[in-house]
């Protein structure tokens, strides 16, 4: 109750859906075997063995899903867990001989660099239809699984709603100066956030007059970089600081599992909306499990149990309609990212963020 009420102030603010467009024609829908485990479909065909999957989402997410799929495949899930860059870079070294089957979770320029580096095989799931093109690769290499908006959030407790921020380009306000606490880089929800952020300035032709300038500014007011987004929370929990930005969905958790004393601000020029996917990686040793895996982690009983038990936003506009209703709710400003030219300039863009405007004395 605690979560709805917030969203729901949230949202008496906001104006747009974020990822919806055109319904499209919505997929054959999948049946769901005895018990509580979503199923993808009524008539796959008998798997064994098991399907290793990389991901950076946590233990609950894996520990559920491959529970899930074990009881409705028999096939085990075998994941390894770390950040995003750190699973794409061991997925490069593994090239020649991968180790894993599946990449679930990164945003969609993560996966937009790997399909170019030959990294990921093609696949067809049959819910794809249903999504909007946006979450779609046109190529058939990935597809998106979660929509996941980055929001700025303060602590409430010890900064008012007036002097809270309201959009992105406050962070680089004097006033807010050593009380920022931002995830490092090392994160891919990070990574894409301020390249996006990067990109609005790239644009509007303003890169090298204002955009590195703003970055400069706001590096000023953060506290710390910290490589783990608990630490963030923690500390602006606790009032060591009072503002930063994160996912949705790792906010409202917070707020409503942790009980921490955060208001959400949707920014005033648009969320950052990343499409968190999922594709087979090439060379994959247990293809016929990977893509069994892909048709069921994507499936609209999967996305809406996620929602319902994980706080995930579904891609499947069937899920979202069977979503908690603060989900159904929702709607803010989407920023008008141009994905391809990210992906383009992406490194070279935090190459020189990291080198030469972050304060490395402030990494954690």
């Amino acid at each position: 109750m605690k979560r709805l009420l917030s969203i729901l102030l949230v949202c008496a603010f906001v104006l747009a859906f974020a990822g919806c467009g055109t319904t499209p024609p919505a997929a054959t829908p999948a049946t769901s075997p005895a018990g509580d485990s979503p199923s993808s479909g009524s008539e796959a065909p008998k798997l064994s063995g098991k399907v290793v999957v990389y991901s950076p989402h946590g233990d609950d997410i894996l520990g559920d899903i491959s529970d899930w799929f074990k009881e409705a495949t028999g096939v085990e899930v075998e994941y390894l867990f770390m950040g995003g860059g750190e699973l794409v870079d061991r997925i490069r070294a593994e090239k020649a001989n991968p180790q894993a089957d599946i990449i679930y979770g990164n945003p969609t320029n993560v996966y937009e660099e790997m399909k170019q580096e030959d990294l990921l095989a093609k696949s067809a799931p049959s819910w794809a239809a249903e999504l909007d093109p946006s979450f779609v690769d046109a190529d058939g290499y990935y597809y998106g699984t979660i929509q996941t908006p980055v929001m700025i959030f303060y602590n409430h407790d010890t900064l008012s709603e007036a002097d809270a921020p309201k959009d992105w380009s406050d962070l680089a306000n004097p006033k807010y100066a050593g009380q920022i606490v931002l995830r490092s880089t090392t994160s891919a929800a990070s990574r894409a956030t301020i390249s996006s952020l990067i990109d609005q300035y790239y644009q509007a032709g303003s890169l090298e007059t204002e955009g590195w300038q703003f970055l400069k500014d706001m590096d000023k007011n953060v506290k710390s970089y910290v490589t783990d987004s608990n630490l963030m929370f923690q500390e602006i929990a606790k009032g060591e600081a009072q503002v930063g930005f994160w996912t949705l969905d790792g906010i409202t958790t917070n707020i409503e599992t942790n009980g921490m004393p955060l208001t959400i601000v949707p920014p005033a020029s648009g969320a950052v909306v990343i499409s968190d996917c999922i594709a087979v990686i090439n060379g994959a040793k247990n293809e016929a499990n990977a893509k069994a895996f892909i048709e069921f982690a994507g499936s609209k009983e999967v996305q809406l149990k996620l929602a319902q038990t994980r706080s995930r936003i579904p891609t499947l506009p069937s899920a979202v309609a069977e979503a908690p209703e603060w989900m159904r709710m929702l709607k803010y400003e989407v920023m008008p990212t141009n994905w391809a030219n990210l992906t383009a300039k992406q490194g070279e863009w935090l190459q020189y963020y990291n080198d030469e405007i972050v304060d490395s004395s402030k990494n954690g």
